[in-house]
């Protein structure tokens, strides 16, 4: 699909950009689905197990990566409106 409008004039749904602001919402969703890959005591950080600081560690990188997939969609938006005025 390219980025020029189609017969109806509007420009696809699908872009680039919404498909990396998707993968930046699946990631952490893989990540703390497959249990497997952190149930586990060690390595331990200060003296907390794995099996905690994995977890933990998930929500800032779950935060950033969900401010990032907002920003993203954010600008997109904003383009379309730019380009459609």
């Amino acid at each position: 699909m390219s980025d020029s409008p189609g017969t109806d004039g509007r420009l696809p749904v699908v872009t680039p950009t919404r498909v990396i602001a998707g993968v930046c919402l699946f990631i952490p969703f893989v990540a703390m689905l497959w249990v497997g890959s952190y149930s586990k005591l060690t390595p331990e950080f200060i003296g907390i197990p794995f099996f905690y600081w994995y977890q933990m560690l998930w929500v800032f990188l779950s935060s950033a990566l969900t401010f990032t997939a907002y920003v993203l969609i954010r600008r997109e938006e904003r383009a379309r409106k730019g380009e459609q005025a």
